[in-house]
């Protein structure tokens, strides 16, 4: 009898996976606000992911843009834990990339376990790539989901419209300055902006998945996801923190 080959991955290859996974989640955290006198007091909002000594984390900026009720001490926050068991730390918005629709905050308390940045100028189309985030908030307790994505594309972010009468603040800002993003085939949720699409081999994150660019009100993203998603290189991220860090010297 013949045997059959390459119908499915060696265990050898999944488990490879499995590890560099064990080594990304505890650096993916939940990011929204926090307001002591809410119900609920936490408010996840989307996702992020600590780097350089661990006291910063990288996320997407459109997360933020919502004024803070300060007479109500509400604060900026990250989420860490497992399940129900969710501990908060306050956090200050310190730097804002609005272009490229990314933001880093400064997390109070211990150092947390954190990712390198890879080179996303090296990523090649057709790559299979993975992301780990909460696409659907804390629902189900702080229980980060990981999903491969393929590479279908790395493409400039703007799309010219069909006529003026579609035109936006956004895509004017576009036209004027492009910027390339990777196209992913896979379905991304509201709650997985901010999340790092990271390398299976090394856990390097290659990108930042941001759901605005794709996505419609947040009831058309869960009830018809389109299956392409968008993240934003990490080179811009890279960029990012060279200027915050420069800025705060």
């Amino acid at each position: 009898m013949a045997v059959l080959s390459g119908w499915m991955p060696s265990v050898s290859a999944r488990a490879d996976v499995a590890d560099t996974l064990l080594s990304v989640k505890p650096a993916v955290v939940g990011v929204g606000t926090y307001n002591p006198t809410g119900r609920p007091p936490a408010n996840l909002k989307g996702t992020g992911f600590a780097v350089l000594d661990g006291s910063y984390v990288v996320s997407c900026a459109h997360i933020f843009v919502a004024p803070l009720d300060t007479e109500k001490n509400e604060s900026f926050a990250v989420f860490i834990g497992r399940d129900r068991q969710v501990n908060v730390r306050s956090a200050q918005l310190v730097f804002i990339d609005k272009a490229h629709d990314l933001a880093l905050l400064k997390v109070a308390g211990a150092p947390l376990p954190t990712l390198k940045l890879g080179d996303s100028t090296l990523a090649r189309e057709g790559w299979q790539l993975y992301f780990t985030g909460y696409p659907i908030g804390s629902v189900l307790g702080l229980n980060p989901s990981t999903h491969r994505a393929g590479l279908a594309a790395i493409i400039p972010i703007y799309t010219p419209v069909a006529s003026a009468a579609q035109l936006n603040l956004r895509a004017l800002r576009q036209a004027g300055d492009p910027f390339e993003v990777f196209e992913l085939d896979a379905v991304a949720y509201p709650g997985n902006s901010g999340s790092p699409v990271w390398h299976p081999d090394t856990g390097e994150v290659l990108g930042v998945v941001n759901s605005v660019y794709v996505k419609g009100s947040k009831d058309a993203a869960l009830s018809a996801p389109s299956g392409i998603s968008y993240a934003i290189p990490a080179k811009y991220v890279r960029a990012m923190l060279d200027r915050a860090l420069s800025e705060k010297k």
